[in-house]
């Protein structure tokens, strides 16, 4: 009796452990979506004061390699460029979580523009409606960007992205990539060397409106309250359980 006893002990408070183990692990990600939600109303509020604000002069080449996209993505930015008689590049997407105008699966039109300085910095001009196959299609949307003459642009800072396992390579021959690496671009097309940056341009708006450049709006995805409210459930119902199961053990 006394052995089947210490057993039923042991038993309970080895099945006790693993609930507590299981109940601090679900309560530590509950609180970590708590402090990732606080963490993103930073972001998303240090973002929109950067979209918001008056745009300033486009940083000199000398600074360049100390920027980051943690400290300048979305500054806004305006300067004078000449876009380069060069081929353009095509950029697919499948949609935009920055500009609510973009109707669905569009191709954003990159092309490189010459700095007075003589740097080369490339201009995301805007979308265009999604005509990948087509590339003389791509070409006649952005060539009457190309007149030779300086132009004022004003527009914001972004950085490349990183592709990811599934992004699709780019086509060199079609001119079409999948992933917003401007020099990647540059490499493959001849630009030459390009700022660690592109600019998403704001203004101004080609007469016929194509490509299609933009304001652009934060909508980044906030649901960390919603996934630590499920983990703290998932908690409860755990303690819930072993407090039925320990219950059904002392009658036991």
């Amino acid at each position: 009796m006394n052995t089947a006893s210490s057993a039923r002990r042991r038993g309970i408070a080895g099945f006790g452990i693993a609930t507590l183990v299981i109940v601090a692990t679900l309560l530590g990600l509950g609180f970590w979506q708590l402090q990732r939600r606080t963490e993103k109303h930073a972001l998303i509020a240090a973002l929109d004061a950067r979209l918001t604000t008056a745009p300033a002069a486009l940083p000199p080449p000398d600074r360049w390699n100390t920027m980051s996209a943690a400290n300048d993505e979305f500054r806004r930015v305006t300067f004078t460029a000449t876009y380069k008689p060069l081929q353009d590049a095509m950029v697919y997407s499948s949609g935009s979580g920055v500009r609510p105008d973009v109707p669905g699966a569009v191709t954003w039109a990159f092309l490189p523009a010459a700095l007075p300085n003589g740097a080369t910095v490339v201009i995301n001009a805007g979308f265009v409606q999604n005509t990948m196959q087509d590339r003389a299609q791509q070409d006649r949307a952005v060539k009457n960007l190309i007149t030779g003459a300086p132009v004022t642009l004003t527009g914001y800072l972004r950085f490349p992205g990183t592709a990811g396992v599934l992004t699709p390579h780019g086509d060199v021959g079609k001119r079409l990539w999948f992933n917003r690496d401007q020099r990647a671009m540059a490499q493959a097309l001849g630009w030459g060397d390009v700022a660690p940056f592109y600019v998403d341009l704001e203004s101004p708006v080609p007469a016929n409106g194509i490509p299609k450049p933009g304001p652009l709006e934060v909508r980044l995805k906030d649901d960390h309250m919603q996934y630590a409210v499920t983990w703290f459930s998932l908690a409860a119902a755990v303690v819930i359980a072993f407090g039925v199961w320990f219950r059904g053990q002392k009658r036991g």
